[in-house]
């Protein structure tokens, strides 16, 4: 099991606009292709953040599932909506070790 950490910064004031916009037209579609393992705003560092964290079986599974995600007429309608409120996009992935809860 891998995990993606996405992290969207967004406008000044927006994360609580960008998070009601991703949960009532984004969030049905991308779970089609992802287990979401959690969702946060940040207090600390890059303000104005939210941080989404998708499981995948490995990085093969999440290659495969992004491009179906990314074939998806739903979410290609979606994205347009979402990308007025992003400043930036970062991804991360993490392997938990052996001992980790999530493996």
């Amino acid at each position: 099991m891998i995990y993606e950490m996405r992290t969207y910064q967004v406008q000044p004031g927006r994360a609580g606009d960008f998070l009601k916009l991703y949960q009532a037209k984004g969030l049905h579609i991308i779970s089609r292709y992802a287990k979401l393992i959690g969702c946060w705003t940040k207090e600390s560092g890059v303000l104005n953040s939210t941080v989404f964290i998708w499981a995948y079986e490995d990085f093969a599974h999440r290659t495969s599932q992004r491009a179906l995600l990314m074939q998806d007429i739903e979410w290609q309608m979606f994205v347009p909506e979402m990308l007025p409120y992003l400043v930036h996009q970062e991804s991360v992935f993490l392997n938990p070790a052996a001992f980790s809860p999530l493996h």
